[in-house]
């Protein structure tokens, strides 16, 4: 019997990390709080009424022509080291993956956030992911980003579902993602999403409806968008942020895989019957 494939996609800003990928280090290299960051960066959004993830991109690369800093590929990778990630996070995935391999699933993780790629390529943990959707810049013959290649935001984020339902994971592949597939590489009803915020909101319906699970995770004493979420019914479950083993997302996830397992194990042995 094939292996089941069941995909975990996160979001990553205060869904594994505690903060704005941002906030970190980019920010202060700037001279800048957070606060003032993304309050300039509101209001280059409301007075362009452009895209607020364009906007912040934009403002990345003017503010750092700005200060002289080389906003570099690997530059901006530098900057991953320093991401706070939430307890138990840097420990998790070796956890899990041993968990789903003993109940015969194979287990792939993926981001898909509106941060930076390139900042997310240089955290612990980037080794983890089968796949990093994020938003990317492109760079000129210095090397310097100068314009966004790729941006990932709300509703776009849920055609990363689609392609990781369907297997096609490079983004030059219009076609694949588009056509009608029998053969899933994932089921979305063996999809599990974390996330943390609004522009979770439509991966999170999208997974629910379709019979996947959503789940909400939230910092200490920050449950108001958890709320919300639970109120309009957009996710199945909601968690404290904490990774660590025995912790209750640990078990939730657990309890998921293992309803999985034998939901899957009953669905070959339906076909199995009726093939007779």
């Amino acid at each position: 019997m094939q292996k089941t494939v069941v995909a975990i996609c996160y979001d990553f800003d205060k869904t594994l990390s505690t903060n704005d990928m941002q906030n970190f280090s980019f920010i202060p290299n700037l001279g800048l709080t957070p606060k003032e960051f993304w309050e300039n960066v509101d209001k280059n959004t409301y007075s362009n009424k452009m895209d607020k993830t364009l906007s912040y991109l934009k403002y990345m690369i003017d503010s750092c022509a700005k200060k002289s800093i080389k906003l570099t590929r690997e530059y901006l990778n530098g900057l991953g080291k320093n991401i706070e990630l939430f307890k138990g996070v840097t420990s998790w995935f070796k956890r899990l993956n041993a968990y789903a391999a003993k109940l015969g699933i194979e287990l792939e993780h993926y981001i898909i956030s509106t941060g930076n790629k390139e900042i997310l390529e240089g955290s612990i943990i980037n080794k983890e992911f089968k796949e990093v959707f994020a938003c990317e810049f492109l760079y000129d013959e210095n090397n310097i980003a100068y314009w966004p290649k790729n941006v990932v935001n709300f509703t776009q984020k849920t055609q990363f579902l689609f392609r990781i339902c369907k297997g096609t994971n490079d983004l030059t592949d219009q076609e694949t993602v588009n056509e009608r597939i029998e053969k899933k590489h994932v089921e979305f009803r063996n999809m599990i999403y974390l996330g943390d915020g609004i522009t979770d909101i439509p991966c999170m319906t999208l997974i629910k409806e379709k019979g996947g699970t959503a789940i909400s995770v939230y910092p200490p004493n920050k449950k108001d968008n958890t709320k919300k979420l639970i109120q309009d019914n957009r996710v199945n479950y909601a968690c404290f942020a904490d990774y660590s083993a025995g912790s209750s997302l640990d078990q939730l996830i657990k309890l998921i895989l293992n309803s999985i397992s034998l939901k899957e194990e009953l669905l070959h042995k339906e076909y199995t019957t009726k093939n007779i």
